[in-house]
């Protein structure tokens, strides 16, 4: 009965981990758009600086997909608890980014990480979890 619940919160928690991903997609490259971007750029940064923040969204986007892929491959997502932890990061970064730039950043960046953070992270700890119960009920030779 605890592995069929524990089955159905992975399920569960599988759903929102590639909404998250494809919000996260969704956000990094759309953000070139002026008119389908999720999040305002203000056009306070000129010269070097302008656009640096959308390429930093699209890096992460890139990151993302080549992260996503690997664990595909490998059938195994634990390395997403590191990946959620640096995108809740991410809502400190770029806080610290407009201070040192002098801009207004959009309001819908910290809940944008933190949604997408926190959804990595409980989908690679139920991954974990899951491993390491396998793990244990498999017979040693």
């Amino acid at each position: 009965m605890k592995l069929i619940n524990l089955e159905n919160l992975k399920y569960l928690l599988e759903v929102n981990f590639y909404a998250s991903v494809i919000l996260l997609l969704a956000g990094s490259f759309l953000s070139v758009s002026d008119n389908h971007s999720l999040f305002e750029f203000k056009e306070d940064l000129y010269g070097a600086l302008d656009n640096n923040l959308r390429m930093i969204m699209v890096y992460l986007g890139m990151t993302e997909m080549v992260i996503l892929i690997y664990c595909l491959i490998r059938k195994d997502f634990r390395s997403m608890i590191l990946v959620g932890f640096f995108l809740i990061l991410m809502v400190g970064s770029m806080e610290f980014y407009g201070e040192i730039n002098t801009v207004e950043i959009d309001s819908n960046f910290p809940i944008f990480f933190f949604y997408t953070g926190i959804s990595h992270i409980l989908f690679g700890v139920i991954e974990d979890i899951l491993k390491n119960s396998h793990l244990k009920n498999t017979p040693q030779l």
